[in-house]
């Protein structure tokens, strides 16, 4: 497969930076982007969906991750770090990065669904 972009992701509660009075729930998450396909690939754009309990949505659409637009040659895996604040203990998110391979073709790399939650409010 020419274009094969894995996301896996670590999510964080952080207590000390949440506000649970005023409805502020932090998280840190870890994502690593891993090419297993036959081409090298560059990310361009991000766009995530963030929901919290409630059904508010958020959509953050933008250029590359934390600044930088990363290119991943087959084999190769890029990881980073970046937060999320919701006003709920728990939430999802979920988006695509907008990927650019070697030979010029666009396509997108999903990124799964995955929860936000504090720690023991799921049962």
């Amino acid at each position: 497969m020419k274009n094969n972009i894995k996301i896996e992701v670590q999510v964080t509660y952080l207590e000390a930076q949440s506000n649970i009075e005023q409805g502020q729930y932090a998280y840190a998450y870890t994502i690593t982007i891993t090419n297993y396909g036959q081409i090298g690939a560059q990310l361009r754009t991000r766009h995530w969906r963030i929901q919290d309990e409630s059904g508010d949505v958020e959509d953050v659409i933008g250029e590359g991750v934390i600044g930088q637009q990363p290119h991943l040659a087959p084999g190769e895996s890029f990881q980073y770090s970046s937060g999320a604040v919701i006003k709920t203990s728990t939430g999802s998110m979920k988006g695509a990065y907008g990927m650019i391979n070697d030979e010029g073709e666009r396509f997108e790399a999903e990124i799964p669904e995955f929860i936000l939650s504090e720690p023991y409010t799921l049962h």
